[in-house]
């Protein structure tokens, strides 16, 4: 069983769970760029209910792939521990600019 997790750095749990992190650090930011497709959207022929599924998993993809992404980086990098509380964070600051209310810095 060794060989095969450190045959796939993925099997990690800490790539797993710093993913989830960074994915939820990410989500807002990466949101914003999505209302050019939005826009697409609702010159479409979809009803409005299939445009809101189909924004809603399109954004948790993107949040997904990318803050895998970021993560496999980092652990390359830093480690997985370290990577996985850069994540956490990553998610502080994120909430402390929303709560904030300054839309001019995003992680």
């Amino acid at each position: 069983m060794d060989n095969i997790v450190g045959a796939y750095p993925f099997l990690y749990g800490s790539t797993v769970s710093g993913a989830l992190l960074w994915a939820l650090a990410l989500y807002l930011p990466l949101s914003v760029p999505l209302n050019q497709l939005e826009v697409s959207l609702t010159k479409s022929f979809l009803k409005e209910s299939w445009q809101q599924l189909f924004l809603t998993i399109s954004s948790l993809l993107l949040a997904l792939v990318v803050g895998l992404a970021v993560q496999l980086l980092l652990s390359w990098a830093l480690g997985p521990g370290w990577a996985a509380s850069l994540g956490i964070i990553a998610i502080g600051w994120e909430l402390l600019l929303a709560l904030s209310g300054d839309n001019s810095g995003s992680v």
